[in-house]
């Protein structure tokens, strides 16, 4: 047992303490969930989901999610590599025929799509706040976007895309016939239970949602992050959830409910090193290192939100915290469990 390491009813006790600091300073206001194979073990919510109307955060509460997204993106696309409709070796331009930049279409694969290495750069810029309203589907970030080259020669180094996953969302909808946001309601949301998930557009009242709240001068100075938002989130990221339903996402994962153990382990397994120690897989951050005793998941962040499911699969843990404050009020929370939890 190193410095850090305590018993588990130690650690949940120090999280609880160190939590509710957080929140009496401003620092965290969101929910924590932490459980060991299906178990619930700790699960609190903290501060104001709307500081005006002085609305508490539950654990009901849906937070947006960022880029967490992305394990739901990357969990279709496997679903249908299960299904014979789509080849990980495949060039883009295989789905998406009519791909504006022929160069885009006919180099990168699904699989650099999936391991940010396909040089398909971002989306946020000038370009994004110019459109940001107009962008409401899909295709209208492919529209934008379409022509421009890789950035660098695909597959040649690793550069995280939040287009990349955009596209990735675009082949789903081609392949399958369905937006993007129906194939993953179908295929991941309903089976798993997750009700609070979803990306309905910021213009809809949606119940639940937390406003999220900026603070561009980095000290206490709290406001909505609402002329921010996309139009809705994305297979990039920008839905949002609930600790409760990430909590069921990676049990349904660790029991091989959505993809069979082959594609599981396909999914979260490191392939491209982002730096010494940690991995990109397919959508899934991996951080088991040679023990296998660390996690799998994907954080999220933008101005306003927060989140980061960490997926234990040797112990059993599982570890969400969803925050509406800007990053890293909900990574502290998920790094500081982290250091603490016995894994052994």
């Amino acid at each position: 047992m190193d410095d850090f390491e305590l018993t588990e009813a130690e650690a949940l006790a120090a999280l609880e303490t160190f939590v509710r600091e957080e929140a009496s300073a401003d620092r965290f206001s969101g929910a924590v969930l932490v459980a060991k194979e299906g178990e619930v073990l700790f699960s609190k919510a903290y501060g104001l989901a709307d500081r005006e109307r002085e609305i508490p955060n539950t654990l009901q509460t849906r937070f947006r999610i960022g880029s967490m997204n992305k394990m739901f993106t990357a969990v279709a696309i496997l679903q249908l590599l299960e299904a014979g409709k789509v080849d990980l070796k495949a060039p883009l331009g295989t789905y998406l025929t009519d791909y504006p930049n022929r160069d885009i279409a006919e180099q990168v694969t699904i699989h650099q799509l999936l391991t940010h290495t396909g040089g398909t750069g971002d989306i946020f810029g000038p370009e994004f706040f110019a459109h940001r309203e107009e962008l409401r589907t899909l295709n209208d970030y492919v529209e934008l976007y379409g022509e421009r080259g890789p950035e660098f020669e695909p597959g040649s180094q690793w550069v995280y895309s939040n287009y990349g996953f955009i596209l990735l969302g675009a082949v789903i909808e081609t392949v399958t016939g369905q937006s993007y946001y129906d194939y993953v309601h179908e295929h991941i949301y309903e089976p798993v239970g997750m009700t609070g998930t979803g990306s309905v557009p910021e213009d809809h009242a949606v119940p639940d949602r937390a406003i999220g709240y900026m603070d561009p001068s980095g000290g206490t100075d709290w406001r909505p992050n609402t002329d921010t938002l996309p139009y809705r989130g994305t297979s990039a990221g920008g839905g949002y959830s609930t600790v409760g339903d990430f909590a069921r996402f990676a049990d349904a994962l660790l029991n091989h409910e959505l993809l069979s153990p082959d594609s599981t382990e396909l999914l979260i397994t490191g392939k491209e090193e982002i730096v010494p120690g940690i991995e990109y897989a397919y959508g899934f951050v991996d951080h088991r290192g040679t023990d296998g005793n660390g996690w799998v998941g994907h954080a999220g962040g933008a101005q306003g939100m927060n989140g980061d499911l960490k997926i234990y699969p040797k112990s059993g843990y599982v570890l969400v915290a969803l925050a509406n404050l800007d990053p890293p009020a909900a990574n502290r929370v998920t790094d500081f469990l982290d250091l603490r939890l016995p894994l052994e």
